[in-house]
């Protein structure tokens, strides 16, 4: 059966009861309960009315603590600043070096997080390596294989090794210029993606060796190893088939980031991809997207930790995702110890998810600019998120890719920004003492002081 997700409940102004006009809520002493507001109510009523779990794209929408939490100590007297743009301030960042002949070199170190053609349309694949390879980056292929629109506009291309081995194909391997073993993603670690029937035209179907039209559901677990010790035979399995040259990463799903990341550095990975449970997804059951995982503030240190007891910090990289939107998150996420970050929902607003020119489009499908998260439907408006050929025909791949390429430099010269006035001249220079928190939360989950003062909660001897 086909399992679709039914519209959210409208949203009206903060506190209203629903068709209750707000100037009358006072009067008629009326209060929303905390636990029971009217998203919940309403998703209690659609699970009675249907039977079945509601299933999204997009990533967790619940408020967690994030890189909002955190500020930059600028430099004023007690350090010194570099001045504007006269003063060169280095983004580059090298990936995979720990093992690999041939590692990766990117200009900057904003990449793009793996999305499957599948998922997306071919158009929207296109776009991304079109858009990273602009600004000298690299992009990522996805569950279900590579397709020649990606690989031929990509300077610099991850293939992503799934549980599912969907459109596995040891000749496209060999032509990446890295491999991602993917173990977990933040939005569902522990659990496999989705695609609906609906997406799986011939096309799709054909790269993953699928019935056209019927749902599919990946595994949740690689299905040749239970353990660090075979992920260890599998690594170097892909390093016979590459000659030793193509860099290896290992991605984990933000739960327990310091134990995996000390396994991955203990399987011979060369890059560690960390996602934290901001991370976006195709499709997956929102119960997991809201409820598993950690958040990628909460998820950074451990795994930095784990690198520097191993003595493999900057040695063995790491790439963050899950939740990164600007400069000043690719700046923060660089000073708690990061060498790169991957962005995915952002790069897809970015080519035009969710723009306003749709906004009649999206309300037929009872959404709107800025909520739709509907991507297992493959009814997108913007040609993104499906494989409808009159849909997918309006994302035009060369304007979208231009569009990333913006984005991207603009992350990049915030980034810069940032590090300059902290006296940086590489925006691996950043560092935690850079950094305080806004809350106690953060600065616990963080590892950096509590603003205006010495203390970070749960620190020994730091009470």
């Amino acid at each position: 059966m086909t399992i679709t997700s039914l519209p959210a409940p409208a949203q009206g102004p903060a506190g209203a009861a629903a068709n209750v006009p707000a100037s009358d809520i006072a009067e008629l002493g009326l209060r929303e309960s905390a636990t029971f507001d009217r998203a919940t109510i309403a998703d209690i009523q659609r699970a009675a009315a249907t039977g079945v779990y509601d299933i999204r794209g997009w990533g967790a929408k619940r408020k967690v603590p994030h890189f909002d939490d955190l500020l930059f100590l600028g430099a004023s007297m007690s350090r010194y600043p570099l001045e504007g743009y006269r003063e060169k301030c280095d983004t580059d960042v090298v990936l995979g070096d720990r093992h690999a002949s041939r590692p990766l070199h990117l200009q900057t170190p904003v990449t793009i997080a793996g999305m499957s053609f599948g998922a997306l349309s071919a158009n929207a694949k296109e776009a991304l390596g079109r858009g990273a390879s602009e600004v000298g980056t690299s992009t990522t292929t996805g569950d279900g294989g590579m397709t020649p629109e990606e690989r031929g506009q990509s300077k610099h291309l991850v293939y992503q090794y799934l549980p599912s081995r969907y459109g596995m194909n040891p000749d496209d391997l060999r032509k990446a210029d890295a491999i991602e073993i993917v173990l977990g993603q933040g939005a569902k670690p522990g659990g496999g993606g989705m695609l609906l029937g609906q997406k799986i035209t011939e096309r799709v179907a054909g790269m993953r060796t699928l019935p056209v039209g019927i749902d599919q559901r990946s595994a949740s677990r690689h299905p040749d190893w239970t353990g660090p010790d075979d992920l260890e035979i599998k690594i170097g399995e892909l390093r016979e088939i590459t000659d030793w040259k193509t860099p290896i990463y290992v991605k984990i799903g933000a739960s327990r980031p310091y134990y995996d990341t000390a396994l991955a550095v203990k399987s011979g990975a060369d890059v560690v991809v960390l996602d934290g449970m901001q991370g976006g997804t195709a499709a997956t059951q929102q119960v997991f997207i809201e409820n598993v995982g950690i958040p990628t503030l909460a998820a950074i240190p451990q795994s930095v930790q784990a690198l520097q007891e191993l003595g493999m910090h900057r040695k063995v990289q790491l790439i963050v995702s899950g939740g990164i939107r600007t400069g000043a998150d690719v700046a923060k996420a660089m000073a708690l110890g990061a060498d790169a970050v991957a962005i995915g929902t952002a790069a897809l607003i970015a080519l035009g998810d969710n723009d306003p020119r749709y906004a009649a489009e999206y309300a037929r499908l009872c959404s709107a600019a800025g909520f739709y998260d509907d991507f297992q439907d493959g009814r997108d408006p913007a040609g993104i998120t499906t494989q409808d050929p009159e849909l997918s025909s309006r994302l035009d791949p060369v304007a979208a890719g231009k569009r990333l390429a913006n984005y991207l430099r603009v992350l990049t010269m915030e980034a810069q920004t940032i590090a300059r006035a902290c006296g940086k001249s590489h925006l691996h220079n950043l560092e935690p003492e850079d950094l305080v928190a806004l809350t106690i939360e953060a600065s616990a989950m963080a590892r950096v002081p509590l603003a205006g003062t010495s203390w970070i909660p749960g620190v020994q001897g730091n009470f």
